[in-house]
């Protein structure tokens, strides 16, 4: 009986680690061989914003390069929360990704009582894909024709200047409570639902002045339609290197990023970073993110990943100074 149950027991043994073994052999197979299907690029944002673009320019890029379809699968809903949480929890396998702006993934959990992921825990960051800068934008009839102009005007109109966002809690929102904050100043903000209908309103004369992403108001501007006083940064845009910056206290990074489900193996993570770094680089793609208003980073998946901690604390802060919330 001993002896029986000893080898059976070895059996089972050895049966055990043949299959450990073998689905190692699997795994190793499966991510020295990535991709073997096609792979889906979630965009938690409605088709035909900047967003999406970028996505969408990205994933034809991609194809030729990994030799499989990528697929942009739109699912929108909640700022962003809802097709967040959907690529949370789906399989780290490295066929789906999420490409996401910087503020449905950094100022979402702050802003919400409740998002159905974690910034921090859920996601192996990818990669930044590019950058867009905002603009602080008046109507050509207000009589500011700088910041320092701005500010002036609204110190002699406390409360009497508003300012036009595409909702609570946008990013076009907090940059005007951090202009008021950083300024001392009084502003009336007034929400709208969405970027374009507050740019149109401005345009109109409806309200004086909005913060708007460059591809957003650049048009207007070019027009005559809008005035611009500054991008929101510290350093010149490249995209329109004649706009003053509006210094650090207002500077603001506005990006477009890679995501994968946590747990995604490392040899995927790396091996899509250095695709996706390719196309970016291609003189094709920098022309097309140009047209968008957009620039490429260089960002790696390590320096991307610090960089997010310090970044949501501080958009945390920006939103409970704003009182700003949803629930």
């Amino acid at each position: 009986m001993n002896l029986h149950f000893s080898l059976s027991r070895r059996r089972a043994l050895a049966a055990a680690v043949a299959a450990c073994v073998s689905a190692g052999a699997g795994q190793a197979w499966a991510q020295a061989n990535w991709p073997t299907k096609p792979i889906t690029f979630v965009v938690p944002q409605n088709p035909g914003g900047a967003n999406d673009v970028v996505a969408r320019a990205v994933a034809q890029g991609l194809e030729s390069t990994l030799g499989q379809p990528v697929i942009v699968e739109n699912r929108p809903g909640a700022n962003g929360n809802v097709g967040t949480g959907q690529v949370a929890r789906s399989a780290a396998d490295g066929y789906t990704f999420l490409v996401t702006a910087q503020s449905a993934y950094t100022i979402n959990p702050a802003l919400y009582s409740s998002v159905p992921f974690d910034p921090l825990k859920d996601f192996a960051p990818v990669m930044q894909l590019a950058v867009a800068p905002y603009l602080l934008v008046v109507n050509p009839s207000f009589p500011a024709q700088n910041l320092n102009e701005l500010v002036a005007y609204a110190k002699a109109h406390p409360g009497k200047v508003e300012y036009a966002s595409a909702g609570n809690g946008t990013l076009n929102h907090l940059l005007g409570e951090m202009l008021k904050k950083q300024k001392g100043i009084d502003l009336l903000h007034v929400p709208y639902k969405g970027a374009a209908a507050a740019a149109t309103d401005v345009v109109a004369g409806q309200l004086p002045m909005t913060f708007g992403s460059f591809p957003g108001v650049m048009p207007f501007v070019a027009s005559g339609k809008l005035r611009v006083l500054g991008v929101a940064s510290d350093q010149p845009t490249q995209l329109a290197p004649q706009v003053p910056v509006l210094g650090k206290d207002l500077a603001v990074t506005s990006w477009y990023g890679l995501f994968a489900p946590a747990g995604t193996p490392k040899p995927i993570i790396d091996k899509v970073y250095q695709a996706v770094r390719t196309v970016l680089a291609t003189p094709a793609m920098q022309a097309r993110l140009q047209t968008l208003g957009a620039e490429r980073v260089e960002s790696s998946p390590e320096s991307f990943k610090a960089s997010l901690p310090a970044e949501l604390a501080h958009w945390k802060q920006v939103v409970d100074a704003a009182g700003a919330r949803i629930d």
